[in-house]
């Protein structure tokens, strides 16, 4: 993963993204019947049985749409949250908290539903040594907020993108001539660039796996769509010498199964392409 300097920088971006898209060249519709120096106070309040995320997100735009606004906070990130409940509330200029409502809103009901669908995985794998991993399978422009609900959740992050980690997959290893080949040619790359990149390499079978494993210096092998039988084969083979994932369909139903197998880490897609956001909402009092 990236630094958490760099993180944050992806935040703010977001953050300043997503106002001026929203906002434009004003929100008239506050500006039409709300005086600029008109007081105000809301509740973010709970509709949803969840993982609370996005608090401090919330946090981090009122102080870019208005560092006067105030903050009480009473429920944390990470929190299970029941309907009824109250997260916060935020204090200061109407206009101010109506023009972030939307933001704050969009970014924690969207990163709740990713914290509490990575929470439930991490309970299915209790009791194992494997970690659940997100992947780069994220909405574009907001992929820093989704790979931050998955820690909020329990799981931890794969890669930020294609340039803080070398990943060999399918493609690569066959537009550059085989898996050798492909690990040759990495090794060298970093060696010119002077770049220190972990390597993870893709398996599609066991032969595979035993061709990798006559590269040194690979951080990581892929167990992509194995069966549990030789996912099991699989890490007696490489038996510590990297680190070893699955990924590939992995669902509720079978996560447990091949975690069992003893791989290190389980990848999932779905922690962030396939949820439904939760239902909160920004309540006037």
């Amino acid at each position: 993963m990236i630094s958490e300097e760099q993180f944050q920088k992806e935040i703010s971006l977001i953050i300043e993204n997503a106002i001026r898209e929203d906002v434009g060249d004003g929100d008239h519709s506050s500006l039409a019947c709300i005086p600029a120096n008109a007081m105000g106070k809301a509740k973010l309040l709970i509709k949803d049985e969840c993982i609370l995320a996005g608090v401090e997100f919330a946090r981090q735009t009122f102080n870019y749409v208005d560092k006067d606004l105030k903050m009480e906070i009473l429920l944390n990130d990470g929190q299970q949250v029941n309907f009824g409940d109250v997260a916060f509330y935020v204090e200061g200029r109407s206009q101010s908290i109506l023009k972030a409502e939307r933001l704050v809103l969009n970014g924690m009901q969207r990163m709740s539903a990713i914290a509490t669908k990575t929470n439930y995985f991490v309970s299915l794998l209790e009791g194992t040594k494997t970690k659940i991993l997100d992947t780069r399978k994220t909405t574009p422009g907001i992929r820093a907020l989704e790979k931050w609900a998955v820690t909020i959740g329990g799981g931890e992050n794969h890669r930020f993108a294609l340039y803080d980690m070398i990943m060999l997959k399918d493609n690569h290893i066959d537009f550059a001539g085989g898996i050798t080949k492909a690990i040759e040619k990495t090794k060298r790359y970093l060696k010119d660039s002077k770049r220190n990149l972990k390597i993870i390499v893709e398996a599609r079978n066991l032969i595979e796996v035993e061709e990798i494993l006559q590269s040194q210096g690979v951080f990581r092998i892929l167990l992509d769509n194995f069966s549990f039988e030789d996912t099991k084969k699989a890490v007696a083979l490489i038996e510590g010498q990297s680190l070893t994932e699955s990924s590939g369909g992995i669902n509720e139903n079978t996560i447990r199964k091949y975690a069992e197998c003893g791989v290190d880490y389980i990848s999932s897609g779905a922690l962030t392409h396939s949820v439904f956001n939760k239902d909160l909402s920004l309540k006037a009092i």
